[in-house]
């Protein structure tokens, strides 16, 4: 079963945007613009419909989120049995092209993360 929609928080940067997941998924992205075709779309089907998650391995014990003041910089913390690890997702505003930045921050050696992406299809059958 997939996330509820009060489980994800947006990115953008001001042309398009991302929905980003409380388990470290973006599953909604279109780019370069918003009216362009989802290269990520799992919030409306499932992961073979495209995402890209990073998530740390352990089991999470728990989750907290946050943007920093006064922006869409948007910090996911996952509290596991190794300890607290961030990940930091962001659409810096546009100078020529469409950019995602993911940082994993506070990660522990012996903290292992998974990250899996596959795209949506694009084509018809």
């Amino acid at each position: 079963m997939g996330l509820r929609i009060e489980d994800y928080a947006l990115i953008g940067d001001g042309e398009t945007a991302a929905l980003v997941g409380r388990d470290g998924s973006m599953d909604w992205l279109c780019l370069p613009r918003f009216d362009s075709a989802a290269c990520f779309a799992a919030l409306l089907g499932g992961p073979e419909h495209g995402r890209w998650k990073i998530a740390p391995v352990a089991e999470i014990l728990r989750v907290t989120r946050r943007y920093r003041p006064g922006t869409l910089v948007l910090e996911t913390e996952f509290e596991t049995a190794d300890g607290v690890v961030a990940l930091v997702d962001c659409m810096p505003l546009r100078n020529g092209a469409a950019d995602v930045l993911r940082l994993v921050e506070g990660a522990a050696a012996g903290s292992p993360w998974r990250w899996t992406s596959a795209s949506a299809s694009t084509t018809a059958p």
